[in-house]
């Protein structure tokens, strides 16, 4: 049990702590299959509830009437100064599903093997959850406030748009983020080791996440004759999807560099001293170790299918044949990505969006940014911070809608060698101990110096 004497300055038992709860919030099954079913949230939120209720803090709970199961949670830390903008902190419980026949652990177990702790959620959030539960209990048992408001944030339904998480709070409880005007939430601060041009020795870099690409997930219709599937048929509805499809896939999207790519590109090249240039990045991506595969996706708009669906019988040719389309958008691109694909599609395949979201810019300077290098710092003394663009997308977008400015800021020091961008959504997902504990000491140090 930890004391009340606890200083606001992170411990090793708030550290203890984030260990503790990543591995418990891992072990509660929060998958979400994007269609309504799966166990929901509900059980992670009461247990951050009773998290949070254990050192006194009184937090709000709230999920849509008709989905009971998609719970989220939040609640407010007064600051010493609460005429001051408020700050959000927040991450999402839910997790997208694991087939548990191709991991080489149970990914609910929260098994810690290698220095690492193995689960789905390990790094896409339950992470970042944990040093913000650790953080704040911290926080609520030292007695002392943070320089202004902080509304912390625990949301559901993220992993399928956040519809019915940060949507739901967003739109039914908009004065629980009161005064509030920047935010901070995943995926960003963690980092990439790269050669310093002075002495050629490994240096770390860490990521800040300044914008993110929008999203738009697209379902293509094609429409056909039925028939029998021995008579020739030159209206079937699977073989136009499938020209549509390879219309799509072939497109070559133009590169764009948008200006936290400039700056991160930019950044690298002062570290390392190698120039780039918009013709040839090759060599500028090979740096970025496990973040390549996140910044390679910001250079352009993307369209990857996921999903195709057509037939009930061998022997019928089907009426209609349909497949998922997953778009994301660089700012500014939203219109010109949605035409071009309809376009691709052909005059016999509908374009249907089936969940659209806008993509966010921030600034990559300024108090809060500021920060943010500070607590990095402190932990990290002769590191570089640089600004990047995440190719994903983040609750941030539903607080946009508040007028909130967001970052994605989960503090990592990771080891050179680890594939970082593989685990989200992969297999063996896991998160190095020791990053998380360091994560938890940055996040302390922002919360007592924002």
């Amino acid at each position: 049990m930890t004391s009340t004497a606890d200083h606001l300055t992170p411990s090793s038992t708030a550290e203890e702590e984030a260990v503790r709860i990543c591995k418990e919030l891992i072990r509660i099954d929060t998958s979400n299959y994007g269609d309504g079913s799966g166990p929901g949230e509900r059980a992670a939120a009461e247990y951050v509830v009773e998290l949070l209720r254990e050192v006194g803090l009184d937090p709000q709970v709230t999920a849509p009437a008709d989905q009971p199961e998609r719970t989220s949670v939040v609640v407010r830390t007064p600051g010493r100064d609460s005429s001051r903008p408020g700050l959000v902190l927040h991450g999402h419980l839910d997790v997208v599903p694991a087939e548990a026949a191709d991991w080489s652990v149970d990914p609910f177990a929260a098994e810690e093997k290698d220095g690492m702790i193995w689960g789905r959620g390990a790094v896409d959030m339950k992470d970042m959850d944990a040093m913000l539960l650790a953080t704040l209990r911290q926080l609520a048992r030292s007695g002392e406030k943070p320089p202004r408001d902080i509304v912390w944030a625990f949301f559901a339904d993220e992993e399928a748009g956040g519809t019915q998480g940060a949507g739901h709070v967003v739109a039914e409880h908009p004065e629980w983020f009161e005064g509030c005007t920047e935010a901070i939430s995943e995926v960003g601060g963690f980092s990439i080791t790269l050669p310093d041009k002075a002495t050629g020795a490994p240096t770390r870099a860490y990521l800040l996440q300044t914008a993110e690409k929008g999203i738009a997930w697209l379902r293509l219709h094609a429409r056909g004759r039925a028939g029998h599937g021995s008579v020739p048929n030159e209206e079937n509805a699977i073989v136009r999807l499938a020209e549509a499809i390879a219309r799509i896939d072939a497109h070559p999207w133009p590169r764009t560099y948008i200006a936290s790519v400039r700056e991160l590109f930019d950044g690298v090249s002062r570290v390392t001293g190698e120039s780039w240039d918009e013709e040839g990045v090759e060599d500028m991506l090979a740096r970025l170790g496990g973040a390549r595969r996140f910044v390679e996706g910001t250079l352009q708009d993307t369209s990857n299918f996921s999903m195709l669906a057509s037939g009930y019988k061998m022997n019928v040719i089907p009426q209609s044949a349909s497949a998922s389309l997953d778009c994301r958008f660089l700012p500014g691109h939203e219109d010109e990505l949605l035409d071009t694909i309809r376009e691709l599609a052909g005059e016999h395949v509908e374009v249907e969006i089936e969940h659209k979201d806008v993509a966010l810019e921030a600034p990559s300077s300024g108090e809060l940014v500021d920060s943010m290098k500070r607590a990095l710092l402190k932990e990290d003394p002769g590191a570089h911070v640089l600004p990047y663009c995440l190719s994903g997308g983040t609750d941030n977008k539903h607080l946009s809608r508040l007028g909130i400015t967001g970052y994605g800021f989960a503090p990592l020091r990771l080891p050179e060698e680890l594939d970082f961008v593989g685990m989200f959504h992969g297999v063996d997902e896991r998160v190095p101990v020791d990053a998380l504990r360091f994560g938890t000491r940055v996040l302390g140090q922002l919360v007592a110096d924002c």
